[in-house]
């Protein structure tokens, strides 16, 4: 197999040179890639920090404009019932990474158990939830793409351990007459992990009902969700695509 492998390269590659191709055709130099470098803790030097632990919380206020109450310090935790935040930046298509942590006292189960979201675009939302030893319905689990789409695996580790996000997000596209062009698209890796492997999104997130798209700006801001459970987050930066 590996002679016939090498005897069909060399053939085709004499093939082409006798037609007049040259190696150059096939060279394209049109576009240089930047030159990006990892910073601390592996950071892409053209990443935007959102949250690293050193008062960057600017980043950030409530969804209804008001200021930011939860709490800071080395990780941005949720204060319960004071509501979502989101970034003051909007963004479209993007690779977002963040790391989470669920309370390690476990006092509920379920859907109650270390609860919260990452909402792209506000609105598409990838479940932040307490998943390890903890049945709940498989398209909210953590990982999942909510009411979408089960994770390929589960990988969560146990409650108070720090677990990681890397995440794909393509936004969807619209026409001029607002009708729907192209589906967003998502791949999650957890903790290293594939588990949605570049997934069509039907619509955004909802709790009750079928999900349906309606247009809206190419670019808004990510949402952190409250949910009642004090999650944290550390390590947020993204990457605008």
């Amino acid at each position: 197999m590996r002679y016939f492998l090498i005897a069909s390269f060399l053939f085709f590659s004499c093939n082409a040179y006798l037609n007049g191709q040259q190696p150059a055709d096939t060279e394209d130099w049109s576009v240089k890639p930047n030159a990006v470098h990892l910073v601390n803790k592996n950071v892409p030097s053209d990443a935007i920090l959102l949250y690293a632990g050193k008062g960057d919380a600017e980043n950030w206020e409530h969804v209804n404009g008001e200021a930011l109450s939860w709490k800071t310090g080395k990780a941005l935790t949720v204060e319960p019932k004071t509501g979502d935040i989101q970034t003051k930046q909007a963004f479209g298509d993007v690779q977002l990474h963040l790391e989470w942590r669920s309370p390690r006292k476990v006092s509920a189960n379920g859907q109650g158990r270390g609860n919260s979201g990452v909402f792209f675009m506000g609105q598409y939302e990838v479940q932040v939830l307490d998943s390890y030893d903890n049945e709940t319905y498989y398209n909210g689990q953590a990982a999942s793409v909510y009411k979408q789409y089960i994770p390929l695996v589960n990988v969560c580790k146990k409650p108070g351990t720090w677990q990681s996000y890397d995440i794909i997000f393509t936004a969807p596209r619209f026409n001029v007459d607002k009708t729907l062009k192209s589906p967003a698209y998502v791949t999650v890796i957890h903790n290293g992990v594939l588990v949605q492997n570049h997934v069509e999104l039907q619509g955004p997130t909802l709790y009750v009902g079928t999900p349906e798209y309606k247009h809206h700006e190419a670019k808004l801001p990510l949402k952190l969700q409250d949910h009642g459970n004090p999650v944290s987050y550390r390590n947020i930066w993204i990457r605008e695509l």
